[in-house]
């Protein structure tokens, strides 16, 4: 389980420099919320998911 755990965690960390990116580019708000919110989403089940916190 901690390989799934490890891909969501990478993804998640994608996910926040797609957003720091957009919104160094000026892209749409709406955009940048999404974004965010799928990392932190990612991050989160990552972080859930590892053994040492179950």
């Amino acid at each position: 389980m901690s390989g799934l755990s490890t891909i969501l965690i990478v993804v998640g960390m994608f996910l926040l420099g797609g957003m720091y990116s957009f919104k160094k580019q000026g892209m749409p708000r709406g955009v940048i919320v999404l974004l965010g919110i799928a990392s932190m989403m990612c991050l989160l089940a990552g972080v859930l998911r590892l053994d040492v916190w179950s």
